[in-house]
């Protein structure tokens, strides 16, 4: 319907062409300035800003209104943001092949009507770090789930000390005192949220790497909100209603949208385990965030957590030259 609508009003299609051209030729320009890597890195780092700001913008909605409302006026403008960059970047043929449909659906539903509203529920409970880092765990997932039903990936030795030290991070955050972690009172209800829609959004990963290679990154980005959104929006119309009551509301959708460009634009520019190795940024611009804007302290044991973290990206990162 939008690509109809926009060859109907010719002057409009001419000052989105325009635009888009606009975007390419800056675009090539800063390459020639900067190098692909500088500004892969730079990118990268932007969207783990993007996802440490996140969770402080949730908290904040939550003081006038509600996690579903939130996570509508998320998924909305998330899906509006790449819309607009898909729009102004020249890729506007977003149809796929029905083949690709179900894969699609699954993608959306899984990763965004299930894993990203329950990460938005438990954020009504769970500190920031908490969330961050739990989250960042999804490697373990990713690479467990690849060696199972991808056959072709092999979980190295690498893999296992990656894996291990990230446990161990999780663990330490989850406590978040050493009497919490002898007395094996690990975690809340809330960090058992987190943990599930990290394997939810691993899945979604392994059924991208299996079935959609061929799809642009930014056109799956799309359809990940897209479908959810459709069918979120309707049940909220029918059941209670649609209100945005805040601002948040609507930069939290933004911040995830550009959030979501960014990185795949990392991964576009540089090595998939460079972009892991710099979202490890996350959890401290997060840390941070917490402490300056909500008050969140974190412990020293959650402090080693992130370390671990650290440690487990690296010899996960490892793989890819092994």
């Amino acid at each position: 319907m939008q690509v109809l609508y926009m060859h109907e009003f010719h002057g409009q299609q001419n000052i989105v062409d325009l635009l888009s051209d606009s975007i390419r030729i800056l675009m090539f320009k800063g390459q020639q300035v900067l190098s692909r890597k500088t500004i892969g890195v730079a990118v990268t780092l932007g969207a783990s800003v993007m996802w440490a700001i996140e969770p402080i913008m949730a908290k904040l909605s939550y003081q006038t209104t509600d996690f579903l409302n939130t996570f509508a006026t998320r998924s909305i403008f998330a899906l509006v943001t790449i819309g607009a960059y898909l729009l102004l970047t020249g890729l506007k043929h977003i149809k796929v092949e029905k083949k690709h449909l179900p894969k699609l659906i699954y993608v959306s539903l899984a990763a965004t009507l299930f894993a990203d509203l329950m990460y938005v529920y438990a954020l009504t409970t769970v500190p920031v770090i908490n969330a961050v880092l739990i989250g960042h765990m999804q490697p373990i997932f990713v690479i467990v789930l690849g060696f199972l039903y991808l056959k072709t990936d092999k979980i190295t030795r690498f893999d296992y000390l990656g894996i291990l030290f990230m446990i161990v991070a999780g663990l330490l955050v989850a406590s978040r005192t050493m009497d919490n972690l002898m007395r094996l009172k690990i975690g809340t209800i809330g960090d058992l949220y987190v943990l599930l829609a990290t394997t939810a959004w691993a899945t979604t990963a392994i059924v991208a790497r299996k079935y959609l290679k061929g799809l642009h990154a930014a056109v799956i980005a799309f359809y990940r909100f897209f479908f959810a959104t459709v069918v979120f929006i309707i049940y909220m119309i029918f059941s209670r209603g649609l209100e945005v009551a805040n601002v948040y509301q609507i930069m939290l959708g933004v911040i995830i949208g550009i959030g979501t460009i960014l990185y795949y634009e990392g991964i576009r520019l540089i090595k998939a385990a460079q972009v892991s190795a710099l979202e490890l940024s996350t959890p401290f611009f997060a840390t941070i965030l917490g402490f300056v804007v909500l008050k969140e302290y974190i412990t020293t044991i959650q402090f080693v957590g992130i370390l671990f973290l650290v440690g487990g990206i690296y010899f996960l990162a490892k793989r890819e030259n092994t």
